[in-house]
């Protein structure tokens, strides 16, 4: 069984030996939103969520509950939650989206930004600044807490009755934390003192085949599983995708287009990109390998934005308006006739430039919808262009010559072909859209000895399903686009903090 922990809902789905899902179920996560920059999910509304969830798929997969052989965890890997010594949630669940603890982040990043990208591995950390947060917010709460965790091993440790002191965290998770060693896959000491938080706090790190402990009987009961089920620590949904989709060797690379759009490129040791600050790394759930990421924030909620906003008929359901303006933008030629977008309307996440929005510019009368959309599904491209420009230079012994493509971008027809053409290589769209769920799947068998290979595993059950080849007739266009988008990008966030700054003031008077 994989359990997928997701911000707005759980998912799990049982799997047979063959890589086939026999039955899945989803379930909603509660949350509250009771004030700007304020998102709260509160640990018993997401466990409740999760036992629901796993019931449900047992339900769906008749007299199947007594053959599942180990449980893995996957799901959203940027956030924060203290518990006490009985596992009762102190904080909430805080995720990316709660931007309470931004005013210490900035603060952190002003005394530890160079570490926490050369040692931790991260541009923006979050573990770190919301421990600052909380401890100087709710000072008393804080007082209650015995652990800080992500939300998998809250979960395991509500599964299993674990104690305390067994509470893991998988090495996945470690780099958006901020408070790792990367390179030696342990707490940092420089960085956790600096900041004044003591190790005892935090969870043990684990590998992500790790097996933490085992379903308690009332649990089994609950669910409709049988009891003592092995329970693996399993990886965050970015790492579980890459072994999902079988990116398990040095220079294979993928791009997961989806919410929060992700190039993840598979290497051997990490080298920080302290120039451009364009790469993050994220243990892979292999052991011995990792993945130089760079991701968009926001990029598919942009584009789910623009399509609702400006395409999207009254009557109409979004997966045709989604095909109706890939067909628009088909009809666009390449460089969007001198137009140009800036599509992160979250702001830069790599590198941090928390001012930068949106940007539609050096449109004319002659610019119609289609021109629009495009232009989002080329400034998209560029950015994650100039990152793989980086990686090329950083690790110049891998060809990266293709790149896999999954999520819910991996589904046009067009978005690939431009995402080619922009960065010169293949992109390969593959015929798995659960590789989340299913790497977590890879992790639980392995860890039971049904998978003795993981990475054979992986590359026997997922396949290609259309490659899309770079053309190279548009190579100068899209290089000179690309050039002037990293010079907008540059400089446009002193603009939009001036606007920002004008409608603050504005509110006021």
């Amino acid at each position: 069984m994989a359990v997928d922990l997701g911000t707005s809902f759980i998912k799990s789905g049982l799997y047979d030996i063959s890589g086939q899902c026999i039955a899945e179920a989803m379930e909603p996560v509660r949350d509250e939103r009771p004030g700007p920059g304020i998102f709260i999910q509160k640990g018993e509304d997401l466990f409740a969520s999760v036992l629901a969830c796993m019931k449900q798929a047992c339900a769906r997969a008749e007299n199947t509950g007594g053959t599942v052989e180990a449980i893995a965890f996957t799901g959203q890997m940027s956030g924060f939650m203290g518990v006490d010594k009985n596992w009762n949630d102190i904080t909430t669940w805080s995720c990316s989206l709660d931007s309470r603890y931004m005013p210490y982040a900035k603060e952190q990043m002003e005394l530890h930004k160079e570490e926490f990208l050369k040692t931790g591995g991260t541009n923006f950390p979050q573990m770190a600044p919301k421990y600052i947060w909380f401890k100087e917010e709710f000072p008393e709460e804080s007082k209650k807490i015995k652990k800080y965790l992500m939300i998998s091993g809250y979960v395991i440790g509500k599964l299993g009755k674990l104690d305390i002191d067994q509470a893991v965290m998988d090495t996945s998770y470690a780099s958006w934390t901020g408070l790792a060693d990367m390179n030696k896959g342990v707490w940092s000491e420089k960085i956790c003192g600096s900041i004044g938080l003591e190790d005892k706090y935090l969870p043990r790190m684990v590998s992500s085949d790790y097996i933490c402990g085992s379903l308690s009987e009332e649990y089994a009961k609950l669910t409709g599983l049988k009891s003592g089920i092995p329970l693996v620590a399993g990886a965050g949904d970015k790492v579980s995708g890459c072994l999902g989709a079988a990116i398990v060797e040095p220079g294979d690379s993928i791009f997961e287009a989806s919410s929060y759009g992700e190039i993840s490129c598979c290497v051997e040791e990490y080298r920080p990109d302290m120039e451009e600050r364009r790469l993050d790394v994220l243990a892979a759930a292999i052991p011995g390998l990792y993945y130089a990421t760079h991701f968009a924030a926001g990029s598919g909620i942009t584009l789910d934005w623009a399509v609702n906003t400006f395409v999207r008929g009254p009557e109409e359901n979004l997966k045709d308006a989604f095909i109706r303006a890939d067909h628009m933008a088909a009809e666009v030629s390449p460089g969007c006739s001198g137009m140009m977008a800036v599509g992160l309307l979250g702001g830069s996440s790599m590198p941090l430039d928390g001012n930068l929005k949106g940007v539609f510019m050096g449109f004319d009368w002659s610019h119609g919808t289609g021109h629009f959309y495009r232009s989002l599904l080329e400034s998209f491209s560029y950015d994650f262009s100039l990152a793989l420009d980086r990686v090329r230079i950083l690790y110049p012994e891998y060809k990266w010559d293709c790149m896999k493509m999954t999520g819910g971008g991996a589904k046009s027809k067009l978005w690939p072909q431009i995402c080619a053409d922009i960065t010169g290589i293949t992109h390969t769209t593959l015929d798995r859209n659960d590789v989340s769920m299913w790497g977590a799947s890879i992790l639980a068998g392995h860890a039971v000895g049904i998978f003795p290979d993981m990475k054979e595993t992986a590359k026997q059950f997922v396949n290609d399903r259309r490659d899309f080849e770079a053309k190279h007739d548009m190579d100068e266009v899209y290089e000179k686009q690309k050039r002037i988008y990293r010079e907008y990008t540059e400089i446009m966030g002193g603009f939009c903090e001036k606007l920002s700054a004008s409608c603050v003031r504005s509110a006021v008077l």
